[in-house]
């Protein structure tokens, strides 16, 4: 398959700037339409937030302010812009957390994934998400719609089944997570069976290198995308292997774990994902996943920005000596001090007692000048070390557990 999904992948700069211009102020008025976001928004003039500037000017929503607002105002929190019986569909994740889903368009957005990844009509998909409760066997199964593929609406487990089916359809592509594609694969040849698979979508977990290569030694091209069941697709694959594409129905922010804060291209952080979906619109959601934005446009020829996956957890809480360390302290502690470009807490042991290490960018100073800012915003004391701007690792952690538990 040649092409794009449609004319919004290779948009210029410019004209994807003017969109979003005009998009955001739009998204955040049908926002304020859903009660919790209401209250959270009601300073903001949606008119006022034209640009990724004045959208990180915005508070963030992070899972845990979801869950606590479902329980008091279920299901959805009113975090939805409609009824939940408007919705054609309602999911269960674990926490328990409720997500709408409607049969609608592709509502996950999920085709721009699939399209990239090759597949489309002639193609009948082997859907091996889950379809009871959790809505990834749904999204996967509207992004097909999308690309009108034929789906086989398989589902999990029974794997000698899901052979038996696969040779009897003619399954040309997998969906489901990275690594129960070679279940079916090392069942297939055990039965004595050949799978006519040569495309593989996948999401819901790493994949790792050696994974992908042992699916391409049998033919297999895979693909993976970034997605959640509260945002729909956030990045995905194409065929250049460079990073992942943001969606074009989300913005994506990297922000510094524990506050909203951009960080320089590049640099580690967590991602803030703005969705652009009116009837459950996300605004400044955290995911707790870090990533880090990759420089320029894809050499696919896909515009938008792009980020390297999923590269760990933003969300560091330690405890150390019976206290919980959470990186909104750290973001505190290096509010204080201007100078403070970054910050590290370090969980270390000395025989049987635990000791706290805080590492400090800043272009000199004494180490003593911090203890009394480290006590009041970590109430705890630590070892302080002053170092170079620069030389703390780029990994978004900002609390670093290096404790063994062996």
């Amino acid at each position: 398959m040649t092409g794009y999904f449609d004319e919004l992948e290779t948009r210029s700069d410019d004209a994807r700037q003017e969109a979003l211009g005009q998009d955001l102020p739009l998204a955040l008025a049908r926002a304020k339409t859903a009660p919790a976001l209401a209250r959270l928004l009601r300073e903001v003039d949606p008119a006022s937030v034209t640009d990724r500037s004045a959208l990180a000017r915005l508070p963030v929503i992070r899972k845990a302010e979801l869950t606590e607002a479902q329980a008091k105002t279920p299901p959805f929190g009113g975090y939805a812009t409609r009824p939940a019986a408007e919705f054609d569909h309602i999911f269960q994740s674990p926490g328990p957390i409720y997500e709408p889903g409607r049969r609608e368009g592709d509502w996950w957005r999920l085709g721009r994934f699939l399209h990239a990844s090759g597949v489309g009509r002639g193609d009948i998909v082997q859907n091996c998400f889950g379809y009871h409760l959790t809505p990834a066997g749904m999204m996967f199964e509207s992004g097909a719609r999308a690309v009108d593929a034929a789906v086989l609406p398989a589902g999990t487990g029974q794997t000698e089944l899901q052979v038996r089916a696969a040779v009897d359809i003619g399954t040309t592509c997998y969906a489901g997570t990275p690594d129960f594609l070679k279940v079916i694969l090392d069942r297939a040849d055990a039965m004595g069976e050949s799978l006519g698979i040569i495309r593989a979508v996948v999401g819901g977990g790493a994949l790792f290198p050696s994974l992908r290569q042992e699916y391409g030694d049998r033919g297999i091209v895979t693909r993976q995308c970034y997605a959640t069941a509260d945002l729909g697709n956030i990045a995905y694959e194409s065929e250049a292997l460079e990073g992942m594409i943001v969606d074009e129905g989300v913005i994506v922010e990297i922000v510094r774990p524990g506050t909203g804060d951009p960080v320089p291209d590049g640099e580690v952080g967590e991602v803030v994902v703005t969705t652009l979906n009116p009837d459950y619109p996300l605004v400044r959601f955290a995911t707790g996943d870090l990533s880090a934005v990759l420089p320029g446009p894809s050499p696919c020829g896909r515009t938008n920005m792009r980020i390297r996956g999923w590269m760990g957890r933003a969300d560091q809480t330690t405890k150390i000596k019976g206290m919980f360390v959470r990186p909104e302290q750290v973001a505190a502690l290096v509010a204080r001090h201007p100078e403070i470009g970054r910050a590290r807490v370090v969980a270390e042991r000395d025989g049987e007692m635990d000791v706290m290490t805080v590492q400090l960018e800043a272009p000199g100073g004494e180490a003593g000048n911090y203890a009394a800012s480290v006590m009041d915003t970590l109430k705890l004391k630590a070892r302080i070390q002053v170092v170079a701007p620069g030389s703390l690792p780029n990994d978004g952690k900002v609390i670093e557990d290096r404790r063994s538990y062996d």
